[in-house]
């Protein structure tokens, strides 16, 4: 794939230093969902791992160059997927890691970071708040700032996934992908643009958090003052614009999904998938929800990307309305 920062060697080089227990995660057809979705779906579960997200894939690449040239320390902001990963990934290199997060992320996810020996820094406002405090702490102390999606190793980290993907799925045409920073997206795009270029990339985002969906169908920079959205791993404002240049040239559309379609799809995937997920996790299925004449026939592939989540927050949403069974 030509234009982006991304490079497709530097990708595969990159499964050579990521720890195996999160590589090649479960890819499989589920079924059982599709008869509520109109079509073919299989799932790329990055869930099953010790950090439960796909975002250690970064993390492994960024700590093992720190560690390669004796850096002692690193830091991040994190809405706490992140965080837990550069913790797990640092632990195991030696590396002292601060993350910063806001007081109101989900709490299960700042306490696994506290569990993995992180030290963890609080601010009283949302994630961009917290990048700011990251930045003035990795000024004061002459520590490696790791800023999400802009790093280009958590984009290609998170790109092995599409290595996997297109390698092994049988027949697919539409890839769904949780859209927040951009390293997902951006590494997904990349590697399927580049090696099944016929998929269709199709970007999703909460409707209450539409600045880099705005960015990309304004192909400009778009901020909101503001994210209202249970799906906090993806509440970002603020885009960062060289990643907004990638996504423009590997993602084929972005779309907004409503909140109650979160819920549903992480009902859905509870119910028949057996699957606890966070809210982003269900952003692939909430778009299919949403417009199911858009992918009858089709053969889609999410990426559940997340299943750290607040277990009574989890117990409000789910079981507000259980799916009916067929």
């Amino acid at each position: 794939m030509q234009g982006t920062r991304l490079d497709t060697a530097r990708i595969r080089a990159a499964r050579r230093v990521i720890d195996p227990v999160f590589l090649d995660t479960p890819l499989y057809r589920c079924e059982a969902l599709e008869p509520g979705l109109g079509c073919a779906v299989s799932v790329k579960l990055e869930t099953a791992n010790p950090v439960r997200s796909f975002k250690a894939r970064g993390t492994e690449v960024i700590t093992s160059l720190l560690a390669e040239h004796g850096a002692p320390a690193v830091v991040c902001a994190s809405a706490g997927n992140l965080g837990q990963a550069l913790a797990w990934s640092g632990r195991v290199r030696g590396l002292d890691v601060t993350v910063v997060a806001s007081r109101f992320a989900t709490a299960a996810k700042l306490d696994r970071i506290r569990a993995l020996g992180a030290r963890l820094e609080l601010v009283d406002g949302d994630h961009e708040l917290a990048r700011e405090q990251a930045v003035a702490i990795a000024h004061r102390d002459g520590i490696r700032l790791v800023e999400d999606s802009l790093d280009i190793e958590t984009c290609e980290g998170a790109a092995t996934i599409g290595l996997e993907l297109v390698g092994t799925a049988p027949s697919f045409d539409t890839v769904l992908v949780a859209l927040g920073g951009g390293a997902l997206a951006t590494g997904m795009g990349h590697v399927v643009k580049a090696l099944a270029p016929e998929v269709e990339v199709i970007c999703v985002q909460p409707l209450g958090a539409p600045a880099m969906t705005h960015s990309w169908r304004g192909r400009r920079v778009v901020t909101t003052d503001s994210a209202d959205t249970i799906a906090d791993g993806v509440a970002g404002r603020r885009p960062i614009p060289a990643v907004l240049d990638d996504l423009l040239l590997v993602a084929d559309d972005a779309v907004l999904v409503r909140e109650e379609s979160i819920i549903a799809g992480m009902r859905m995937l509870l119910h028949h998938a057996g699957l606890v997920v966070e809210p982003s996790a269900a952003l692939g299925i909430a778009a299919i929800l949403e417009d199911r004449d858009r992918f009858a026939g089709r053969h889609v592939v999410t990426i559940v990307c997340g299943g750290n989540v607040d277990v009574d927050a989890y117990h409000r949403w789910v079981g507000a309305a259980p799916v009916r069974r067929s």
